[in-house]
């Protein structure tokens, strides 16, 4: 990898890998390096998982991460080896809650359950915010274009109980079958997974509420 971007040179890399976590850690301990030695920018999508051992409030943008889960601890790893070894002002760490959207795979995986009549997993004492792909997209843009650094929570601007999520979601869909539900308690009390921003917040055009992620993520 890292002689294929001494050959491209990009002036941005923008993050989103995928694949087994010892190559991800890998391949971004490469990225972090080139962009040492180039100057180049990194945005790295990262996670609201960063803050899944925190349970009790949504969390903002300079909160201490704590995870409980691989894929969380991970997404930590990577986001403190590019705080350590580059300036602020080379990269931008994008923590992503819930994402959906007409193309995505959590709702493709809902529209095959339902038309399956497989049991669809809802977490009713999980609160969450969510986002769509192409508003992140537009968000990701913006700070490209703007050059901003540092950390960004990119969830919608209000919080909404996963189960009650998932059923608006489902509603909305062209599906005249009946949804199975499968509820899933992993706490006795409200938990939350949510992040919200406070000190990075981009304009007012480019946030979202849970309501038009719903709406974002039917077919036009």
């Amino acid at each position: 990898m890292f002689e294929l971007l001494k050959k491209v040179r990009p002036s941005v890399i923008i993050s989103a890998l995928r694949g087994p976590f010892p190559a991800q850690l890998e391949a971004h301990e490469l990225i972090t390096e080139y962009a040492a030695m180039s100057g180049c920018r990194v945005i790295f999508l990262s996670s609201a998982n960063v803050f899944d051992a925190f349970s009790h409030y949504p969390s903002y943008e300079h909160d201490k991460t704590l995870s409980e889960s691989i894929y969380g601890k991970l997404k930590i790893r990577i986001e403190t080896l590019l705080m350590r070894n580059l300036p602020e002002k080379q990269y931008a760490i994008v923590r992503l809650p819930m994402v959906f959207g007409v193309q995505s795979s959590r709702v493709r995986e809902l529209k095959n359950n339902l038309l399956l009549g497989e049991p669809i997993e809802v977490f009713p004492h999980l609160i969450i915010n969510t986002t769509t792909d192409s508003k992140f997209s537009q968000q990701v843009h913006y700070i490209i274009n703007r050059k901003l650094h540092g950390i960004f929570h990119l969830g919608s601007s209000d919080l909404i109980h996963h189960k009650e999520f998932i059923h608006d979601l489902i509603t909305m869909f062209d599906i005249s079958r009946k949804p199975l539900y499968k509820n899933v308690y992993t706490s006795n009390f409200d938990r939350y997974l949510a992040v919200l921003p406070r000190d990075n917040k981009l304009p007012k055009h480019l946030s979202i509420t849970n309501e038009e992620v719903v709406a974002g993520s039917q077919k036009l």
